[in-house]
């Protein structure tokens, strides 16, 4: 089946390392399906350029996992000759945060897009955390401009919503998202607390997912010429595998 978990959250703090696999990353995996051997997830980092030293902590983190990790890195050239051979290995695609407006640039130069909705179409997991998230939707609320948000609604599209990150920790994301539903610069769409993920199967919302206690997941729509906002009780995610 179709599936992307789009998020605000997937990563905790480690205990001998910077950063661990949190519940959202684990549940990705396990709705990948494998059995019989150790899942293979690759790490996209398009958005905060290609970072090697965090690349490593992503390395300690599925290995502490027990999975196999793999990146595709586009700085400062592919780091593989076939992206979608290469891609199309793995059981998961977790994409990073960071600039979705730069990451939608460069996918799109380097025919990302295409490749994404042949491997969603083809069932690999899609998932990421907060420009991860947004880049699958219509687009959402983004500061890859500047400290001032701004509207991006270049997304890939493959969700015909918009997408709210950080909502309960950033003071502009829920009234800009919520302004740009309500002008008609985006579709009506979801929106995450941090640590709360949102399971879509195929284009249909089929689940709020959460991390931490306490956070939720949110519905935002236009009705006549204003938003409604529909708060959503996640289920809570308790076991790290």
């Amino acid at each position: 089946m179709t599936t992307i978990i789009a998020t605000s959250g997937g990563f905790v703090p480690g205990i001998r390392n910077q950063i661990a696999y949190g519940p959202l990353i684990h549940y990705a995996v396990s709705r990948s399906g494998v059995v019989g051997r150790a899942p293979k997830i690759c790490h996209i980092s398009t958005a905060s350029g290609d970072q090697r030293y965090w690349q490593a902590n992503l390395d300690m983190a599925a290995k502490d996992a027990g999975y196999l990790c793999s990146h595709l890195n586009l700085f400062p050239m592919p780091n593989v000759g076939d992206i979608e051979a290469f891609l199309g290995e793995h059981d998961v695609i977790w994409v990073g945060g960071g600039s979705v407006a730069n990451l939608l640039a460069l996918w799109r130069l380097h025919g990302l897009d295409a490749i994404m909705k042949r491997l969603w179409l083809g069932g690999t997991v899609l998932g990421g955390v907060s420009a991860g998230s947004i880049c699958w939707h219509v687009g959402g609320t983004t500061d890859s401009f500047g400290p001032d948000l701004k509207v991006v609604n270049n997304g890939l599209g493959f969700l015909p919503y918009s997408n709210g990150v950080h909502y309960n920790s950033e003071a502009q994301r829920r009234p800009m998202f919520q302004e740009a539903i309500r002008t008609g610069q985006l579709p009506e769409g979801y929106a995450t607390d941090d640590g709360v993920g949102v399971l879509y199967v195929g284009i249909k919302f089929e689940a709020a997912l959460s991390e931490v206690n306490g956070r939720f997941a949110y519905k935002v729509s236009k009705v006549g010429d204003q938003v409604t906002e529909e708060t959503i009780e996640p289920e809570q995610l308790t076991n790290s595998r």
